[in-house]
């Protein structure tokens, strides 16, 4: 026995600058592609610093480090040798970061970034090595901010579930959107109550108990499952007790700092709860007999020294290409800046100067606005046209699937928002329509994009269609435009009102953004 743990010790020891080169290689690759992408990362970093729904991504690092230091003995096991067929899935997440910095969507850099490092490591180390590192190397996908899309499902869900149970413990409401009403006042389903800041980080954190804990898939996914659903429904319940607690102290509960303190501490107990519940099956502690480590093989290597050259190049060439190349079809086009003329009078439509609400829609650096209000009798809509050439991460037309249709302050609450089809006398187009509430007025607007010459309201189409057109050479040039109107009661039709403001007004609006674009090619 004495002479085995020599055996084995001298082995260690042996290995040892195998085992540190691994580590390494492993640290350099993660090293040259955050570097090398340092505007991505940056981006990324700032979100973890001032998001607290996804503050989770400052460990993820230093968990990833952690995974693959607690595997190293076996890693020196593997046989290494470089694997070429996985320069294509480099080459192909490097385009991808390359069209995400064209359309300026953040998560698609952010995620092709990320998978760059899986697939430089098998190209560099092999398939063996890739399946080794496979759960580390995935857990490192928890580093990109990503979730915000689930956010109008997640505040429908919890609206529908407070409501449901408020009415079952017998108190009345009335309901509009996320906005409800009891008999001891208002409440409203907002962003910090969808519960997503809970579900990204139970996710996170069972995915590595998960992994941890047990051995079987079955229960590893079962367990998934279960981190997934616990914080939805705890999300629910704390809503729930929430309203009922200021409806039964009269609103001097649960308010203000209370609605966290009640969020964050009920949270913490069920989610303790659960993970206590889930070492009553964990596999981590079973009897097993540790495997002895095996000689490593390098002989691939050893036999190819230019092959495994010609590869780590490739990789080098592969990470380091796509930045200039974004870089050069990125060039900001030369020229005066745009410019909207005002839309002249159609029909019955005509402008005035007298602005009918204090709703205006947001919008950040635009090159160019426009802002007209018109009548028709009694009927009255507003309109509001961005246009942005030369885009970048602080004046860009698309910046997530709501866009400008947003409330200006706090005073304002959005009860609803959906796309809706239009027809404006030429090929039919889709909007986002959503309805906003003040204690002194209503909206319904509408918004939708202008990108490459065409028009959708799709946030993920529009990104796609900007990409597109940079890659032919053409210009960045889109706008976002928003009609407005005010809808006095429920029976008032703004829909209608403002179908036939856009099939009235659609041309001399084309005519005014095909103007601004001017000599853009």
């Amino acid at each position: 026995m004495h002479a085995e743990r020599q055996i084995e010790a001298q082995l260690s020891v042996a290995l040892r600058p195998r085992q540190y080169a691994l580590l390494g290689v492993i640290a350099l690759c993660l090293v040259l592609v955050f570097a090398w992408h340092g505007e991505t990362f940056a981006a990324m970093a700032a979100t973890w610093w001032r998001t607290e729904t996804f503050a989770h991504g400052l460990i993820v690092l230093p968990i990833f480090a952690w995974l693959v230091w607690r595997d190293r003995a076996r890693l020196i096991a593997l046989r290494i040798a470089p694997y070429p067929p996985a320069l294509l899935a480099l080459a192909a997440a490097g385009f991808v970061w390359m069209l995400g910095e064209l359309s300026a969507t953040v998560g698609v850099s952010q995620f092709a970034m990320v998978a760059m490092v899986p697939c430089a490591l098998c190209a560099l180390l092999g398939r063996a090595a890739l399946r080794a590192l496979a759960f580390p190397l995935a857990f490192l996908f928890f580093a990109v901010p990503f979730g915000a899309f689930m956010l109008p499902w997640l505040m429908q869900l919890t609206a529908d579930f407070t409501v449901g149970a408020v009415r079952l413990s017998g108190v009345p409401v009335y309901r509009e959107g996320m906005l409800f009403h009891l008999p001891s006042g208002s409440w409203s389903v907002v962003e910090a109550c969808s519960g997503l800041r809970y579900l990204i980080a139970s996710v996170m954190v069972g995915t590595l108990y998960a992994y941890l804990t047990y051995r079987s898939p079955r229960r590893r996914l079962l367990f998934l499952g279960v981190a997934i659903a616990v914080p939805l429904v705890a999300n629910w319940l704390r809503a729930y007790f929430i309203v009922m607690l200021g409806h039964l102290s009269d609103n001097r509960l649960a308010a203000g700092v209370d609605h966290l303190i009640y969020g964050w501490v009920f949270f913490g107990v069920v989610m303790a709860i659960m993970f206590w519940i889930g070492t009553r099956w964990r596999e981590d502690l079973d009897d097993t007999a540790p495997a002895k480590p095996a000689e490593p093989q390098f002989d691939a290597v050893r036999r190819a020294p230019r092959h495994a050259l010609g590869v780590a190049l490739a990789v080098l060439l592969l990470i380091g290409v796509w930045k200039p190349t974004a870089a050069a079809l990125s060039m900001p086009q030369a020229g005066p800046d745009p410019m909207l003329q005002p839309l002249a009078g159609v029909a019955a439509w005509q402008p005035e100067a007298a602005s009918f609400t204090a709703w205006t829609p947001p919008h950040d650096t635009p090159a160019a606005t426009l802002d007209q209000q018109f009548r028709n009798g009694d009927a009255q809509v507003g309109m509001h046209v961005a246009y942005y050439r030369n885009q970048s991460a602080e004046s860009e037309a698309v910046r997530g699937e709501s866009g400008l249709l947003e409330g200006p302050d706090a005073a304002w609450r959005r009860i609803s928002a959906r796309h809706i089809d239009v027809d404006a006398g030429a090929d039919p187009f889709s909007v986002m329509r959503a309805e906003f509430v003040h204690p002194l007025d209503r909206i319904v607007a509408w918004r939708w994009y202008w990108i490459d010459g065409r028009m959708t309201s799709n946030a993920y189409v529009a990104k796609a269609q900007l990409a597109w057109a940079k890659l032919r050479g053409a210009s960045d040039d889109s706008a976002v435009i928003v009609l407005y109107t005010p809808r006095r009661d429920a029976s008032d039709d703004a829909d209608r009102r403002l179908a036939d403001f856009l099939r009235a007004m659609s041309p001399a609006l084309l005519n005014t953004l095909h103007g601004a674009r001017g000599g853009a090619s």
